[in-house]
Parts: C-alpha cells; structure tokens; sequence
C-alpha cells in the first residue's frame, strides 16, 4: 500500500502542505475549524507525520517502539517492560526502555521525543496525579500516533491494558472480614489514578456484601512512593490512641506496603500479631520483605506481552484499529504478613 504524504492530506483537505505542517506541529496559526477539518482527514487516511511514518518494507531493520514507565527502581514496571521487550523483538522491533521517574514534564518530553523520532508506536504508563495535564496524550491521539496506556485516563480514549482493580481489592477485603477483622483501613495511591478509585470502589463492594458498615474514613490517601507513604503512616498512627489502630490495613501498591511495615517497625507495631498487611502487584522482593508480603499478584509479564502485541498491530495496520480495552485476572497470596481472628477463613 502506497504510504500516505503531507501532500495527500493537504489535497484531500483542500490546503496547503504549510497549513497541514502547522497543525501538525500545534501552532495557533490556523483557525480552528480547518484544524479540526484537517486531522479528520489525518484520522481519515491512517496518515502518521514524518517522523511517524511507517517503513515496514525490506525486513524494516529499524523499526523499534518506545516503553515509558513511572520508576526503573520499581520491579512491577520493569517486569511489564521486560514482557513487552520478548514481544516486540520476536516481531522484528528493538525496544527503547524509558522512566518518568514520576515528573510529568519527563513524561511530556518522552513521548514528544517518540512522536518526532522514526519510533513507531509507545507503551505509556501514564503519570495521573496531583496537577499532571493530558494535553500530550491528546497530541499523540490528534497525530494519530499509535500508544498503549497502562491505566485508564480520564478524557482519552486509547488502548489500555490492565488488571481487574476493583475484583482483586475486593477479594483481598474479603478474606480480611471472613478472617474476623473488623476494622479494616485501605492506605490509597495517588487520588487522580483510576488505579486508585478502581481499588476503592473494590474495598467499598467488599463492605457492601458483608455486615460490616463501609465509611469514608476507612480510606487514607497516602502516596504510592516509599518515602511519602513511610512519612504519612507515620503521621496517620501518630494521631492515634493505640484503641483506635486499625487491625488490618491493604495497601495500594507493594512499595507503599514496605514503607508501612518499615513505619510499622519504628513505632513498634508488630505485623501481622497487631496489624495485618496486604499488599499489591506481587513484586519479587514482596516475599523478601521484613514481613514476608500477602499481596495480590499482577501477571506483570503478560501486561507488557499484551500492550506490545495491541501496539504492533495498530503500527502495522494500513487502516485505523477501533481501540481495545483488556483487563487480566490476578491472583491471591496469602503469607506471613496477616493473620486471622478467628478460626475460619475462606478465600
């Protein structure tokens, strides 16, 4: 199939290839009906801007995809980007492996930087919390750059890969009450995330299904980084009579589940005999933890396999994909770092 050019979009579209060029690099010098005329056809002809352009034919010896992830330190992202990495070179592609390192301008000149290179499509786990705008992942979608999200956000329609948030929580809620706890908190990540509401909406279905009363208190925004959660459960238990200490706390990511053990230590709280820990995501090192880590295992591999395999079939489709949406199952853990309450527990 013949490769689309700025020359027939701007004959479609009736323009001139400057005109085209302008839009396509966001300049406010074209007014907003002939833009909005323009990346229609854009979307029309499947047309990706130089840079952008699909060069499949001989083998396509350079063809590569990029992979942004939040933490290179955070095993749960390095093993979706070792998954992806096995799927895209058994396509043909080198992969390019990058970290936000959680700043959102990092995260802006990532995907800036892929969009204008000959790199062919992105895997994104998007950075959705405090003030971070989307007004980049909304440029990708207008230029019609191929991208995998690996969370829902708000506003874009996209491919994503994920896990069962909400089912996962609830069922590590579950066997919290069916073990005898009563007084279950859930420390939250980041409140933008939709990995956050997913969980609370999951903790809040658990309550909702058994006779124990859900309120709002129960859930406490503590951060999803080792040190922020470490300095917030410090001030949580800190303001608290030791009567009042929750018996059971799940955490929103097994690297907040650490800092709270580590917390938990200093102020010589003892897990699982005074407080039960879970965490989530099942990262390698969980079972090394002080604490050996009950968590809710994420099939980390099959996330990054999943998300190159969406990714190079919409690089290499000569038409526009619909956008896909998979959720995977994840599994329960149970170890040393919660205890039941009494003697029935069921999963």
């Amino acid at each position: 199939m013949k490769k689309v050019t700025i020359e027939d979009v701007a004959k479609r579209a009736e323009v001139s290839k400057g005109t085209v060029s302008a839009v396509i690099n966001s300049k406010n010098t074209v007014k907003p009906a002939t833009r909005d005329h323009i990346l229609a056809i854009m979307k029309e002809l499947n047309f990706r801007p130089k840079g952008m352009a699909r060069n499949l034919k001989n083998g396509g010896h350079d063809k590569s995809i990029g992979i942004i992830i939040k933490d290179l330190n955070y095993p749960f992202y390095t093993s979706i980007a070792t998954g992806a990495k096995e799927y895209a070179n058994s396509k043909g592609y080198s992969v390019i492996i990058t970290s936000s390192e959680n700043d959102h301008e990092c995260e802006k000149k990532f995907t800036h930087l892929f969009s204008s290179k000959d790199i062919k499509g992105a895997i994104i786990a998007p950075l959705v919390e405090g003030t971070a705008e989307i007004e980049h992942l909304f440029k990708l979608k207008m230029i019609n750059y191929p991208f995998v999200l690996l969370e829902d956000v708000k506003g874009i329609q996209a491919n994503v890969v994920a896990i069962d948030n909400l089912k996962s929580i609830k069922k590590a809620v579950k066997y919290l009450i069916d073990g005898g706890h009563t007084k279950i908190v859930h420390f939250a990540g980041p409140s933008q995330s939709t990995h956050t509401q997913e969980r609370i909406e999951g903790f809040r279905h658990a309550f909702s299904e058994s006779p124990l009363i859900f309120s709002k208190e129960m859930i406490i925004y503590i951060g999803s980084r080792y040190e922020e959660s470490f300095n917030n459960t410090m001030k949580y238990f800190s303001n608290r009579n030791r009567e009042n200490y929750p018996t059971a706390i799940v955490c929103f990511n097994d690297q907040q589940a650490l800092a709270v053990l580590m917390a938990l230590k200093e102020l010589n709280i003892r897990v699982p005999e005074d407080i039960s820990i879970i965490g989530n995501d099942d990262i390698y090192y969980a079972r090394l933890y002080p604490v050996p880590l009950t968590t809710i295992r994420a099939p980390q591999g099959e996330i990054g396999r999943k998300a190159a395999e969406i990714l190079i079939r919409n690089i290499e489709s000569p038409a526009l994909l619909p956008n896909e949406k998979v959720v995977l199952e994840t599994e329960f853990i149970i170890r040393e770092s919660t205890k039941s309450l009494n003697q029935k527990v069921s999963i």
